[in-house]
């Protein structure tokens, strides 16, 4: 099996070091309180990057990965405060574990505002740390990993990781060191536009948080130097990239959204998905007696392109679902879904109808590229067997 750390954007770039009296012996549990196990002789390490900014949907696309391993417990690392657990950013279940690379923040909260920098720039994260404590993953040791705690701005006592067969870390910088990224099998970028993230940060910041309208604003406008200067770049290095947009259906409309998925052709052990044809460019309205379609309606679009100078294959979809169950029609079109039965697309979807963008193609772009880098990590576990086999 493949070990895979799924690493999202997190830079860093001061140095933070374990002092004694931050070290600690946690020993990693699921929600159940059994321990979680170690890597098992043989067991290869993949290591995924998943990046994006803060607020661009990364923790509900880590629930679906999540998920599509399967499992019955998924919860924090040490099973939450009720079950005597500590403030911890990692999400374990029975296979994987998800690493928010927050935690390799050089500086706490107070911190930062002596320095004046945002946590988006390079300096206000440890690079240093971070990869090391990667490639040590990678080679099946357990680290002593940093917390960032969000509540409170500080960094807490470390947190014991052992490998597991699946680890996703998500955050800020997962491509922009080089020495990170060539740690990575594979990467990912959620590519939220200007327009869309200003109209998720209303939603989740005004209405849930109170903040104003100006605040928010400010906010934006204050990370927006930084996220271009290092966040937006590392799109170049992902290998498929879901981009957010708005929608081309209907002027005016803030709610809708155009998503496409952004496949990076030449990867191994990933092959694109594509609709009806591979290779074809496709315009496709499927609204009608099998699929319930509200204005604007639904447009599908498939494609080859380049992005940022490589060959990709694209799939887009513009519009929502009225009825996920429906979905199973779209999904009939699909080939190289990496699905292992007919259906099993639409499943995972209503599993999670509840969680945010599963009308939309951001939920149905996550859960298919779920899959894909479901079928990446089974690939190169038969490989490794295989080899295995022969050496014996």
């Amino acid at each position: 099996m493949k070990l895979f750390i799924v690493s999202s954007l997190v830079a860093t770039a001061g140095a933070w070091t374990l002092s004694p009296t931050r070290l600690a012996s946690f020993s990693p549990t699921t929600t159940s309180g059994t321990s979680l196990s170690a890597l098992k002789p043989g067991e290869k390490v993949t290591l995924i990057g998943v990046a994006a900014d803060s607020g661009c949907g990364k923790s509900t696309f880590m629930r679906r990965l999540t998920n599509i391993f399967g499992g019955e417990t998924v919860g924090p690392l040490g099973g939450g405060f009720d079950g005597g657990g500590w403030e911890t950013n990692t999400l374990v279940s029975d296979q994987t574990t998800v690493i928010c690379l927050d935690d390799f923040h050089a500086n706490d909260r107070e911190g930062r505002k002596v320095t004046k920098l945002t946590a988006l720039n390079p300096k206000e994260n440890d690079f240093d740390t971070m990869y090391q404590m990667l490639s040590d993953l990678k080679n099946g040791k357990t680290i002593s990993k940093p917390i960032y705690n969000h509540v409170n701005g500080t960094l807490d006592t470390p947190e014991t990781i052992e490998p597991t067969p699946i680890v996703i870390v998500e955050g800020l910088h997962p491509m922009y060191d080089s020495r990170v990224r060539d740690l990575l099998d594979f990467s990912l970028y959620l590519d939220i536009s200007d327009e869309v993230k200003f109209a998720w940060k209303i939603q989740r910041d005004m209405e849930e948080r109170g903040h104003s309208l100006e605040s928010i604003q400010a906010s934006i406008e204050a990370r927006k130097p930084d996220f271009d200067a290092f966040i937006a770049p590392q799109k170049e290095f992902s290998d498929l990239t879901i981009q957010v947009l708005p929608t081309q259906l209907a002027e005016d409309d803030t709610k809708t959204l155009r998503v496409r998925m952004i496949q990076k052709e030449g990867v191994q052990d990933f092959s694109p998905c594509y609709l009806f044809d591979e290779g074809s460019e496709i315009d496709w309205k499927p609204c009608g007696k099998k699929l319930s379609c509200s204005f604007p309606g639904i447009q599908f679009k498939y494609g080859s392109d380049t992005f940022y100078g490589n060959d990709v294959s694209v799939i887009e979809m513009d519009g929502s679902f009225d009825n996920l169950q429906e979905l199973v029609y779209v999904e009939s079109h699909l080939s190289n879904t990496a699905t292992k039965f007919y259906g099993e697309l639409t499943q995972q979807m209503l599993k999670l109808a509840d969680a945010p963008g599963s009308d939309n193609g951001t939920g149905f772009f996550q859960t298919l590229a779920s899959f894909k880098i479901r079928e990446l990590y089974e690939k190169r576990a038969a490989a490794n067997k295989a080899k295995e086999k022969v050496a014996a």
